[in-house]
C-alpha cells in the first residue's frame, strides 16, 4: 500500500523557519514526481512545489526564493524546506504522489499544520 506521512510543522514567528518531511512507503520512490500542497484557514488546496525524478524543482510564485523542495531516495523521503515564514504561509501541509498516468495525485499524506504568528 502506498503512504505518505508528514511531519515537522508547528508554531513558528514570523522570520522563522521550519523543515517538513514526508516519509513514503509502498512504490518506487525514485521514478515519480513528488508534490507539496497546502490548505489554509478557510480556503481551498494550493499547490505549493514538485520536484521530478531529476530532482527538477517548480515552485508556486509567492514562495519562490523562500521554499526549497528535495527528496532522499536513500531515505524514500521528500522534504521541504521554509524559510523566511509569513503569516500567509499558515496552512496544513499536504505531500502528494504524481498518478504514473499523469491523472493528478494517487496518494496523499494526512498532512502537517504551519503556523506562523507572533
Amino acid at each position: 500500500q502506498v503512504q505518505l506521512v508528514e511531519s515537522g510543522g508547528g508554531l513558528v514567528q514570523p522570520g522563522g523557519s521550519l523543515r517538513l518531511s514526508c516519509a513514503t512507503s509502498g512504490f518506487t520512490f525514485s521514478t515519480y514526481t513528488l508534490n507539496w500542497i497546502r490548505q489554509a484557514p478557510g480556503k481551498g488546496l494550493e499547490w505549493v512545489s514538485d520536484i521530478d525524478s531529476d530532482n527538477n524543482a517548480g515552485y508556486l510564485d509567492s514562495v519562490k526564493g523562500r521554499f526549497i523542495i528535495s527528496r532522499d531516495s536513500s531515505k524514500n523521503t521528500l522534504y521541504l524546506q521554509l524559510n523566511n515564514l509569513t503569516p500567509e504561509d499558515t496552512a496544513v501541509y499536504y505531500c502528494a504522489k504524481d498518478h504514473a498516468s499523469d491523472l493528478g495525485f494517487d496518494a496523499w499524506g494526512q498532512g502537517t499544520q504551519v503556523i506562523v504568528s507572533s
